[in-house]
């Protein structure tokens, strides 16, 4: 697990907690492989430090920074362990928990620690100075160790109204102790931003502390609660993408990072990172499984979006006049429709990063265009399809689809037999380098059965697909329609040891869309490999 470069300097934290208290989102459920796809786009976007859960806590936490350390080297960001003060009456050396923090290899350390006095009578069981005792004690060991440490200062907002002089005294004791910066939390997402600014201020003042933010938004406010925490004087602010996050969640990464960069004029991502805004957002979204919110700020479909009439009249002078910024800086698009749209310009800076020579060919870029848009409103969607969305620009480009072998046909049998005990059979006949091939599989499942059978009639000629592993598989139903004859999107994540990637099949039913994203999957990890199409 290391980190190739830091994207800005040290005066100002972008800080993520997507994989950590975003996950507390109901509904969300994420496998190792989730976290490390999430942290992997976190990374390029550009977030300075991403905390990825509390190991020691729990087995999937552990795991993951377990597998960070060996799968993924950061570009941007730093990864954070997650973490309480060690118990009281004892010491920060001998906890299993504080233990668990440095085993996890993290170069840095975030600890949650009582500043409600109440909390720490009713929840800790413990006198006010042994708390402080806990954070000094902890702050310190981790420091000697070598980590960086920051502090999350639990219900401050609500402790300071209680006992202000105590909430402080927290703050004091983290940051002499050895604490880079000290986060202020709204944990109950109560604050408003008047409030935040005022108490932030004084504690700026008074304790000297660098102060971050980390606000829920259960008023609605947590983004205005961020910004109004950094005109108060902070300088680290903790965010989830889409706002994920326990109840109503926590504040957005996105139009927080839009905000800092866009109308605070702060440069807080790397060059260019930020027209990736609208694509990671997204993506994300896929990953957890949840529809993006279309009228997101910044980077929802419907962020741009005008109706015919006055807006349209006006947009034809001057598309400013009712837009607060460029979308395009956000790599969000302005649209006359509501639907789901590609703009040139997205689709040219999705060919550079795949390294497919567009040209100037007007005519080519509008033909790519139009292909996703008529794709989109079947259902497909390529921001978390990247794989996808390379076979179908590269088809264009090089005027054919690629293909390594042509489908005669595909069948799958699922069988409920009389004793309870299911079983799942597939059959494929295809022809790859001009040989006919017929072969069936068993699995523990429909989908899983034709994975097999592909493999086995495809891996004598292409020994390279031995590597391939589905990693991920998710089906959603699409909106607007109901019931059995519903659309039906897969999206499968595929790796081949080296590297993941994400293709999408739609169709009426569930194999269906499944067949078409293992005919991507495949054939993307035969184009990965070098190999030339024959068919």
């Amino acid at each position: 697990m290391t980190t190739k470069a830091n994207a800005t300097d040290d005066s100002f934290h972008v800080f993520d907690t997507t994989l950590r208290d975003g996950a507390q989102r109901e509904g969300i459920n994420l496998t190792v492989a989730d976290k490390l796809t999430i942290a992997r786009h976190l990374d390029t976007f550009g977030v300075g430090y991403i905390e990825g859960g509390w190991p020691g806590a729990n087995p999937r936490d552990t795991e993951f920074f377990a597998r960070a350390q060996q799968e993924i080297t950061f570009e941007n960001a730093q990864l954070v362990a997650f973490g309480a003060t060690r118990r009281a009456g004892g010491s920060a050396a001998d906890d299993p928990q504080v233990k668990a923090l440095l085993n996890s290899g993290a170069p840095v350390i975030t600890l949650v620690a009582k500043a409600h006095d109440r909390h720490v009578e009713l929840a800790l069981r413990t006198t006010l100075e042994e708390n402080l005792e806990m954070v000094r004690d902890t702050v310190s060991h981790l420091r000697v160790q070598g980590r960086r440490v920051f502090v999350d200062c639990e219900h401050f907002f609500d402790g300071y109204r209680a006992n202000a002089a105590y909430a402080k005294s927290v703050v004091r004791t983290a940051y002499e102790a050895g604490a880079e910066v000290v986060i202020l939390c709204d944990t109950n997402g109560g604050m408003l931003p008047a409030q935040v600014q005022a108490v932030v201020s004084t504690v700026v003042a008074d304790t000297g502390a660098r102060l971050g933010i980390h606000a829920q938004d259960d008023t609605g406010c947590a983004v205005a609660n961020t910004l109004a925490a950094v005109d108060a004087g902070a300088t680290h602010v903790q965010c989830t993408a889409n706002g994920y996050g326990e109840r109503v969640g926590n504040a957005n990464l996105f139009p927080v990072v839009a905000a800092l960069e866009l109308k605070y004029g702060m440069k807080v991502l790397p060059e260019g990172a930020l027209a990736e805004m609208t694509r990671i957002s997204h993506a994300i979204a896929e990953v957890v499984n949840l529809t993006p919110s279309t009228h997101q700020p910044y980077v929802g479909v419907s962020a741009f979006a005008h109706k015919a009439g006055l807006h349209a009249s006006a947009i034809k002078v001057d598309p400013d006049l009712y837009q607060h910024i460029d979308p395009e800086l956000v790599g969000n698009t302005m649209r006359m429709l509501v639907s789901d749209m590609a703009g040139r310009a997205s689709i040219e800076l999705k060919g550079k990063e795949l390294g497919i020579d567009l040209g100037d060919d007007r005519a080519l870029v509008g033909r790519v265009v139009e292909r996703v848009k008529e794709r989109e409103l079947q259902g497909y969607t390529y921001e978390a399809a990247d794989a996808s969305f390379e076979l179908l620009l590269r088809g264009e480009v090089e005027g054919r689809a690629r293909r390594y072998f042509r489908t005669e046909s595909w069948r799958a049998i699922a069988e409920n037999r009389p004793d309870g005990t299911h079983a799942n059979e597939a059959t494929v006949k295809l022809w790859a380098k001009g040989e006919r091939i017929v072969a069936t599989a068993e699995g523990n499942g429909p989908v899983n059965a034709l994975d097999r059978a592909l493999r086995v009639a495809l891996e004598r000629i292409y020994p390279q697909l031995a590597k391939l592993e589905l990693v991920d598989y998710k089906v959603r139903i699409l909106e607007g329609r109901t019931g059995t004859e519903s659309t039906t999107r897969v999206l499968i994540t595929t790796g081949d040891g080296t590297g993941d990637w994400a293709t999408v099949g739609v169709a009426e039913n569930v194999i269906a869309a499944s067949w078409q994203a293992l005919e991507d999957a495949y054939t993307y990890g035969l184009l990965r490999a070098g190999i030339e199409p024959t068919e």
